[in-house]
């Protein structure tokens, strides 16, 4: 009797023993918590005593604390990134307007000959138009990554579309000194594509080319198996290798001093607006000739 109760006593001691340590590790568990909720620490909750069931318990608020700080650093990335584009923003803005003042103040001021006048009226227009595209590129690219561009996919012949769009800019590449290679064969098949979204791609590149290029510049169509290949090609001076990569980020721009010449939004739209056609857009290159290659996928008939 005397051994049984000594058995019971001792069982009944280990048993007070584990609960007490196994309350302990568990406080401990809350505590290491509570720190790194205030701290905002990427370490791991560990238990200071084996226990099967609460181990299994916190492996699985490990992994949600995981994917709690990772969102958390998604987060400030994604805020760091909101802050540079909207600096970005105000600042390619500020360039032009502040030049459409700056002239603007010199013509209140009188005492200018005609030719003067007509000069800074010029400038002015200018850099009304600027800004004008400028916006139209915020609202557009806005509208393309929300969904809210329409797009409808029709048979395209991209051979006119390019055509009539190098005519309308003959003078400007004239203007520009610029020397240009254009191959357009007139035996393409029809690419699948929306057509405004094709002039706007086609303009964007050819305006690229114009603010930021040099000659000489090719532009180029041919087919490739069931697909058809555009190419727009020229110098870009002050293109750096580590650059080519980023072309198609927003508000991303070679010209690191931000002078209001590049915004980075032309290529962006050209390729959120290639993709969402079904295209594949890719950029190569370096300063003697930078690429922009689009393959676009051939018309099917319906039915």
């Amino acid at each position: 009797m005397w051994i049984l109760c000594g058995i019971l006593l001792v069982l009944c001691t280990v048993l007070v023993c584990w609960c007490r340590m196994q309350n302990r590790s568990l406080r401990s568990a809350v505590e290491q918590l509570r720190q790194l909720e205030e701290q905002d620490s990427v370490s791991r909750v560990r238990l200071e005593a084996p226990n099967a069931a609460a181990e299994a318990l916190l492996e699985e608020v490990n992994r949600l604390l995981a994917l709690r700080q990772e969102e958390r650093a998604e987060g400030r990335a994604r805020e760091r990134e909101l802050r540079r584009q909207i600096s970005n923003i105000s600042h390619d803005l500020r360039t032009p307007l502040t030049s459409i003042l700056g002239y603007l103040q010199l013509l209140e001021e009188g005492g200018l000959t005609e030719e003067q006048q007509t000069e800074y009226l010029g400038v002015i227009r200018g850099r009304a138009q600027t800004l004008q595209r400028l916006i139209t590129s915020f609202y557009d690219l806005s509208r393309l990554e929300g969904g809210e561009f329409p797009l409808e996919k029709q048979r395209v012949d991209l051979r006119a579309v390019f055509s009539e769009l190098l005519a309308s800019f003959y003078t400007d590449f004239t203007e520009a000194g610029f020397e240009m290679e254009v191959d357009l064969p007139s035996d393409l098949p029809p690419v699948q594509a929306d057509p405004g979204g094709v002039l706007r791609i086609g303009t964007n590149l050819l305006r690229n080319a114009l603010d930021h290029g040099a000659g000489p510049m090719s532009i180029r169509l041919w087919q490739e198996g069931g697909t058809v290949v555009s190419s727009f090609a020229n110098a870009a001076p002050g293109l750096e290798a580590e650059d080519v990569p980023r072309v198609f980020e927003r508000f991303f721009t070679a010209d690191k001093m931000r002078t209001g010449r590049n915004t980075g939004l032309g290529l962006a739209i050209v390729k959120t607006l290639g993709e969402q056609m079904g295209c594949t857009v890719t950029a190569s290159g370096d300063q003697a000739r930078f690429e922009i290659r689009i393959t676009w996928p051939r018309w099917r008939e319906r039915g």
